[in-house]
Order: C-alpha cells, then sequence, then structure tokens
C-alpha cells in the first residue's frame, strides 16, 4: 500500500526530549512575551527579558529548529473576508476512498483544518463559507467519496487559543485556574 501524504508522523522521543531542553526559564519567558505580542522587536524583546538582541535571536532560531515555535501565522477574521458561516464536517470514507478524501479537502480551500480522528467517522474539518448553497457544494463534493455528518456553529464560546506554557519544573500546567 503507497504511503499518502495526509498522515501526521508522531513526535520521535529524541525530538521530545530536545523540545524539553530548550524550554529553560529564559526561553519560556521569551515565549510569554512573544504569545502577548508577536510582533515584538527583537531588540525590546531582548531588553524586557534582560539579554542582548543576538541572544534573543539564537535562541528564538533554537526555538524554531526544534519545532517549539511551529510557524509565524497571521490571524484573519473570516467574518470581514466575507465568510460569514462556519460548519464542522465529518466524513465516514466508503471503501478504498480514505486517501481521496484526505486529498480532496487538502484542494478545497474552504476546508481551513482536516483531522484524521478514530471513531465511527475518519475526518473531521472546518468549513468556512459564504451561504448555504456554498456548503452543498462542498459536501456534494466529499458525498462521492463517503456519508458526510455536518454541524453548524451558532456561536463560539471558546474561541481558539494557546494551550498554557510548562510550569517552572518543565512540567505542563496541570488544574483549572479560577
Amino acid at each position: 500500500m503507497a504511503e499518502s501524504s495526509f498522515k501526521s508522523k508522531p513526535h520521535s522521543p529524541q525530538k521530545l526530549r530536545a523540545t524539553k531542553s530548550v524550554l529553560d526559564g529564559k526561553n519560556l519567558e521569551l515565549l510569554r512575551h512573544l504569545r502577548n505580542a508577536p510582533r515584538l522587536a527583537v531588540s525590546e524583546l531582548a531588553r524586557r527579558v534582560g539579554m542582548s538582541a543576538p541572544a534573543v535571536r539564537e535562541r528564538i532560531a533554537r526555538l524554531e529548529e526544534n519545532g517549539v515555535i511551529a510557524r509565524w501565522r497571521l490571524e484573519l477574521d473570516p467574518v470581514a473576508l466575507g465568510f460569514p458561516l462556519l460548519a464542522f464536517v465529518r466524513v465516514r470514507p466508503m471503501p478504498g476512498q480514505l486517501p481521496k478524501v484526505a486529498e480532496l479537502a487538502q484542494r478545497i480551500p474552504q476546508v481551513v483544518e482536516c483531522h484524521r480522528t478514530t471513531g465511527e467517522d475518519c475526518f473531521i474539518m472546518k468549513v468556512y463559507f459564504v451561504a448555504m448553497e456554498e456548503l452543498d457544494q462542498v459536501l456534494d463534493q466529499f458525498l462521492a467519496h463517503g456519508q458526510t455528518t455536518t454541524s453548524l456553529v451558532q456561536s463560539t464560546p471558546v474561541p481558539s487559543r494557546d494551550l498554557p506554557l510548562p510550569g517552572r519544573a518543565g512540567r505542563p500546567a496541570r488544574g483549572l485556574r479560577g
């Protein structure tokens, strides 16, 4: 069976160890500042953490190389771009159609996320669209490869947010904070 482009590779134990080793106190402080103000100039960031600008640049580069900083991105408002409607679409592919569903999701620009999942459905996708007719067109393409279940989003009480940074001991934060 041929390898498919939709498979994600799990992190190797070596990469996880390397990532943990770069999450020292100074790097966590840098990440906190970058999370709150990602456009902060390196010179200002260096001043805030009490380091030289070249040292901060080197640390940021190491965080990128180790995959802690996965990417730098601009978040746009879908409504402002003319995409007021959002749906989550689950797809249960017919036998032999799994790779085709993943490839189709990659080609459709309204599909902004596609995740391979466990359970009865194999995929869940986040799809933005202008009008219900557009959703119909997107769904029709997937129906050629399997069954779909669609949930329209009414509101978003918890918008996308960052995970908590590890605590001082380098462990993920635990428990609820009030």
